[in-house]
Order: C-alpha cells, then structure tokens, then sequence
C-alpha cells in the first residue's frame, strides 16, 4: 500500500493508518525508526509472532498486556520460564493465549540469550541482515525480501519459532533495518534522517 491519508495534523501517513486512530502515535514514533535495544528488538520479534494469523491493532492494543505478562520482555527471565509459567500466560485474557506461540516466545529467549553470548549482541546480529539499498523495492509493494528470507532462514537454523520471513519482514520494517514508509508519507524523511545518524552496532 502506497497511498497516503491526512494524519491528525493534516500532513500526509501511509495509508495503513487510516485504519485505527490508534496506528498514527505508532507510525509516527516508533515504525520504522531505527533500534538497537536488545530488549525492544526481542519484543518485537515476539509480538511480530503474536501477531502471526491476526492483526496488529489487536497486538497494539494488548502490546502493554503483553509486556506485563512477559516480564517486559526480559529474554534472561523469559528464558527460565516453566510449566507454572505457560499455564498462567494461557490463563491471562490480557494477551493471545495461543500455546504454540507463548511457548515459541519462551523458547526463542533461550535462543536469544545464546545468539547475544555468541554475536555480543541481538542487535550487533540483527543488523548484519540489513539489506543494501540497491535491493530495496519500492514502498510497501512486498511482504517478504531476501533479506528477509536470509534472517528467517538462519534465525530458524539456530532453533527460533514463528520467525517466517513476513514475520521477519514486517519485524524488519518497524525496527528501521528499512525505509517503508510511503513516498508521499512525511514521516519518510524523519526516518531517514534517523537512520542517517544511526550507529549500527556492530
């Protein structure tokens, strides 16, 4: 989707957020933008899996459900979890009680903790995926990249869960390794500019 629609101040967004209100605060501060918070890249990685089948304004609206049930999404405890745990998180309305997924997100904490003693860092190794920008199609015209396929592919090698390249690509968007936003979006420019000044971690 490449169309655009007027955001609360009359200024152009991507299209997608002219579905919810609630989609403009998070275009605007948080997709998109580059990061290089171990943490955040983890949750995201996680809800992106959460969101696997639904949509993300149903993962929005329970994003701080989500992050009080899961520790704030510190993999280290994540990675500890047990049985007691899976059972309450099946039990909490709060989030998305799907078995399948609440276990996948335990065990890519564990996963995540081995890559970080291996790479420094998930951001150091998340960031080795980000694409050229010779092979960036054009604004919002593929669900899935190279690059995309290429993380999936090796986060999927070392044991990950619901890590599918359109989960990874959309996780590839939001986080900034690309430049999504619409042509005509005014928020393009600001997350270029954000990248531009990025240090990539290495």
């Amino acid at each position: 989707m490449t169309t655009t629609v007027p955001g609360p101040d009359g200024r152009p967004r991507c299209g997608w957020c002219g579905t919810v209100p609630a989609f403009f605060p998070y275009h605007d501060n948080e997709w998109g933008f580059p990061v290089a918070d171990d943490r955040r890249l983890f949750e995201k990685l996680c809800l992106e899996s959460f969101q696997s089948g639904l949509s993300w304004r149903t993962i929005l609206d329970k994003r701080e459900n989500f992050r009080s049930a899961f520790d704030g999404f510190d993999f280290h405890k994540i990675a500890a979890y047990g049985d007691a745990d899976v059972a309450r998180l099946l039990a909490d309305a709060g989030i998305v009680r799907h078995r399948g997924k609440i276990e996948a997100a335990i065990n890519n904490a564990a996963r995540a903790v081995a890559l970080i003693e291996e790479a420094g860092s998930l951001a150091a190794y998340v960031w080795g995926f980000e694409p050229p920008a010779r092979d960036l199609a054009a604004p919002q015209s593929q669900t899935t990249s190279a690059a995309s396929v290429a993380l999936s592919k090796d986060l999927k090698k070392r044991g990950w869960k619901f890590v599918g390249p359109t989960t990874i690509y959309a996780f590839m968007q939001a986080m900034g390794l690309i430049n999504d936003h619409a042509t005509g979006c005014v928020m393009r420019a600001e997350a270029a500019r954000a990248r531009a000044a990025f240090r990539k971690p290495v």
